[in-house]
Protein backbone atom coordinates (compact mmCIF):
# COMPACT_ATOMS: atom_id res chain seq x y z
CA UNK A 1 0.00 0.00 0.00
CA UNK A 2 1.24 3.47 -0.92
CA UNK A 3 0.04 6.72 0.68
CA UNK A 4 0.91 10.28 -0.29
CA UNK A 5 -0.30 13.66 0.92
CA UNK A 6 -0.78 16.26 -1.80
CA UNK A 7 -1.95 19.85 -1.91
CA UNK A 8 -4.77 20.62 -4.33
CA UNK A 9 -3.72 23.07 -7.06
CA UNK A 10 -4.95 26.62 -6.70
CA UNK A 11 -6.92 26.24 -9.92
CA UNK A 12 -8.56 22.88 -9.07
CA UNK A 13 -12.07 22.63 -7.69
CA UNK A 14 -13.94 19.36 -7.46
CA UNK A 15 -16.81 20.25 -9.78
CA UNK A 16 -18.38 17.73 -12.16
CA UNK A 17 -15.72 17.88 -14.90
CA UNK A 18 -12.65 17.49 -12.63
CA UNK A 19 -14.46 14.79 -10.65
CA UNK A 20 -15.15 12.82 -13.84
CA UNK A 21 -11.52 13.22 -14.91
CA UNK A 22 -10.30 11.95 -11.52
CA UNK A 23 -12.51 8.87 -11.86
CA UNK A 24 -11.27 8.33 -15.41
CA UNK A 25 -7.63 8.53 -14.33
CA UNK A 26 -8.15 6.22 -11.34
CA UNK A 27 -9.93 3.64 -13.49
CA UNK A 28 -6.86 3.27 -15.73
CA UNK A 29 -5.23 1.25 -12.95
CA UNK A 30 -5.94 -2.16 -11.47
CA UNK A 31 -5.02 -0.91 -7.99
CA UNK A 32 -7.67 0.22 -5.55
CA UNK A 33 -7.35 4.02 -5.28
CA UNK A 34 -8.73 6.20 -2.51
CA UNK A 35 -8.71 9.91 -1.80
CA UNK A 36 -8.87 10.84 1.87
CA UNK A 37 -10.06 14.21 3.09
CA UNK A 38 -9.82 14.64 6.85
CA UNK A 39 -11.67 11.56 8.13
CA UNK A 40 -13.55 10.82 4.89
CA UNK A 41 -12.17 8.17 2.53
CA UNK A 42 -13.71 7.67 -0.92
CA UNK A 43 -13.06 5.27 -3.76
CA UNK A 44 -11.49 7.40 -6.52
CA UNK A 45 -13.07 5.09 -9.11
CA UNK A 46 -16.59 6.04 -8.00
CA UNK A 47 -18.08 9.19 -9.52
CA UNK A 48 -20.70 9.33 -6.76
CA UNK A 49 -18.01 9.09 -4.10
CA UNK A 50 -15.81 11.72 -5.71
CA UNK A 51 -18.75 14.10 -6.08
CA UNK A 52 -19.30 13.96 -2.30
CA UNK A 53 -15.87 15.43 -1.64
CA UNK A 54 -15.72 19.10 -0.78
CA UNK A 55 -12.17 19.76 -1.94
CA UNK A 56 -10.99 23.35 -2.10
CA UNK A 57 -7.92 25.01 -3.60
CA UNK A 58 -4.86 24.64 -1.40
CA UNK A 59 -6.35 21.85 0.72
CA UNK A 60 -4.23 18.81 1.62
CA UNK A 61 -5.64 15.36 0.83
CA UNK A 62 -4.13 11.89 0.98
CA UNK A 63 -4.02 9.55 -2.01
CA UNK A 64 -3.88 5.85 -1.16
CA UNK A 65 -3.42 3.02 -3.63
CA UNK A 66 -3.06 -0.71 -3.14
CA UNK A 67 -2.18 -3.11 -5.94
CA UNK A 68 0.42 -4.01 -8.50
CA UNK A 69 0.42 -0.58 -10.17
CA UNK A 70 -0.07 1.49 -6.99
CA UNK A 71 3.00 3.66 -7.59
CA UNK A 72 1.81 4.70 -11.03
CA UNK A 73 -1.76 5.23 -9.80
CA UNK A 74 -0.67 7.57 -6.99
CA UNK A 75 1.63 9.47 -9.36
CA UNK A 76 -1.12 10.02 -11.96
CA UNK A 77 -3.74 11.09 -9.43
CA UNK A 78 -1.19 13.39 -7.80
CA UNK A 79 -0.45 15.03 -11.17
CA UNK A 80 -4.14 15.62 -11.72
CA UNK A 81 -4.84 17.07 -8.28
CA UNK A 82 -1.74 19.27 -8.19
CA UNK A 83 -2.37 20.74 -11.63
CA UNK A 84 0.54 19.05 -13.41
CA UNK A 85 -1.84 17.23 -15.77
Amino acid sequence: MLRKEVTIAKTKKMTAAPAALLVQVANKFSSVVYVEQQEKQINAKSIMGVMTLKIFDGEVVTITANGEDEKEAVAEVEKLLTGEM
